[in-house]
């Protein structure tokens, strides 16, 4: 695929602030999930398409383990509300490694209640992680967080969490963010699509097994902020497989 078609598409999936709204589309009413393929032609994979995201995971092949290799040192410097989700901002230079080939962190967002489940549970809050190679293909890296201990490195995003719609703020407090990954990184992988319209394919999904934790009470904000779960269903394997890594 095209790097300049990914690089449009990648749009739908991180939540870009500056993307263009000509297609809207929500998580509520007429323009909810079961309703996106109906907004554009540009969104027909949101319902046509055979290897959709999320997925409940389970029955997942084990392999040998091959923990994530991730290189995050630069802390990110800004956080947006842009209606669909909380996202924060990065420098580039963070990257993965991922099939001998360096993916670079273009930014991370958060669903509430979590769009994949694992094995029928849904967790409390989700984190795209989400990359890009010098080709132009994406590679989201999945994090779950259960109710628990008050996660500091979220704390320092959550204080400057904007309120409204559109607005940005500039983050004053240095973030870890390899401090936000479990110490495991051992994960579940499986050939996807963004959970966004236009619901591209032939996305990269590597769900870490190790959840982290945040308190009831950074779960309650993050829902007051953003008003309604945005969360897609899970969407059907059609055969797909998962292996755990």
């Amino acid at each position: 695929m095209k790097a300049t078609l990914l690089a449009i598409s990648l749009f739908g999936c991180c939540f870009n602030a500056l993307a263009s709204d000509t297609h809207h589309w929500s998580y509520e009413g007429e323009e909810s999930p079961q309703n996106w393929s109906k907004l554009s032609p540009d969104f027909h994979l949101c319902e046509q398409g055979k290897s959709q995201s999320p997925v409940d995971i389970k029955d997942a092949l084990e392999t040998h383990p091959r923990p994530l290799k991730v290189s995050y040192s630069l802390p990110p410097y800004a956080v947006v509300n842009n209606g669909h989700s909380i996202q924060v901002d990065v420098h580039e230079g963070d990257y993965v490694m991922l099939d001998g080939e360096k993916f670079t962190l273009q930014q991370f967002h958060f669903h509430s209640p979590s769009e994949n489940t694992i094995n029928g549970k849904s967790f409390p809050l989700e984190a795209h992680f989400v990359h890009m190679d010098a080709s132009g293909e994406i590679a989201v890296v999945a994090e779950m967080f259960d109710i628990g201990a008050p996660n500091p490195e979220l704390e320092k995003i959550w204080k400057q969490m904007p309120e409204k719609l559109g607005e940005t703020a500039q983050l004053t407090s240095e973030i870890a963010l390899n401090k936000l990954l479990p110490d495991n990184l051992t994960h579940y992988r499986f050939s996807g699509s963004l959970t966004t319209p236009p619901c591209t394919e032939g996305v990269r999904w590597l769900v870490l097994k190790q959840p982290q934790t945040l308190s009831k009470t950074q779960l309650e904000k993050f829902t007051h902020i953003m008003h309604h779960p945005n969360n897609r269903p899970k969407q059907a394997l059609h055969g797909r497989l998962i292996v755990s890594e």
